[in-house]
């Protein structure tokens, strides 16, 4: 998961570092005439190909200015895992393509819902951030809204797990052959997909999430406090605790 970032990255600098070379090519050729310094014009390229990678890497990972107190997330219609009334509520904001919300549903949830989950403690909701440069994330969570049409929350974290677990081939095609591997009613699920049924409640989470400061992905509020990125275990626990405390 983490090579499909770091390539990502990789590739944006390549085109940059490209850039770069044809612009110092250009400024070569006016250095002689005084008008440019070769040296601090390349400079300043660098300074832009690392402002832009770094960039990159915040929107993949979810980094962020975090707001300093915590704010009100509402659970709304989002899906949920746990009992409604638990004394602490997980909001996540997530992308089906983003590979840090991959490792976080692959390695920490699981232990979430064993060790606070499934007791009463926290309950935990789903929300969409579908980003600009994943071109099928939007429609898997347009395709996952469609699954919990058919059966609920439930059957949203199931579908919702066969994406998270085929990240990388999230064509229209296969969202519906997954729908139809869970046993759904194919037509209506085919139709929700392709009229977009969901679209006003996609784009509904994604502008909320901005508006309480989330720029990527995965991006959690527990009980109001942020945690940005694939945190371990550990960072969850402890906020967590300190809820249970109160």
């Amino acid at each position: 998961m983490l090579n499909k970032a770091h390539s990502q990255i990789a590739v944006f600098a390549l085109i940059l570092s490209l850039v770069a070379l044809v612009l110092s090519g250009l400024s070569l050729s006016k250095v002689g005439e005084g008008k440019l310094d070769d040296k601090e014009f390349m400079a300043k390229v660098e300074t832009g190909i690392n402002q832009y990678i770094d960039k990159q890497r915040a929107a993949q990972t979810g980094e962020q200015n975090a707001p300093t107190e915590p704010v009100d997330v509402k659970v709304g219609s989002a899906p949920i895992k746990g009992e409604k009334n638990a004394p602490v509520t997980i909001v996540e904001y997530s992308d089906f393509e983003c590979p840090f919300c991959g490792r976080f549903h692959e390695t920490t949830l699981p232990q979430l819902v064993t060790d606070y989950i499934d007791k009463g403690k926290v309950q935990f909701a789903y929300k969409h951030f579908p980003l600009s440069f994943h071109k099928n994330s939007k429609n898997a969570s347009l395709a996952a809204e469609c699954a919990k049409e058919q059966g609920g929350d439930k059957v949203f974290y199931k579908y919702h797990d066969i994406l998270y677990v085929n990240q990388t081939t999230q064509t229209v095609e296969n969202l519906k052959k997954w729908a139809a591997d869970m046993g759904l009613d194919t037509a209506k699920f085919d139709s929700c997909l392709d009229t977009q049924k969901y679209a006003t409640q996609v784009d509904a989470d994604f502008n909320e999430g901005q508006a309480f400061g989330v720029s990527g992905t995965p991006a959690f509020f527990i009980n109001g406090r942020l945690v940005t990125g694939a945190q371990p275990f550990s960072a969850f626990q402890t906020i967590i605790d300190e809820e249970l405390a109160k």
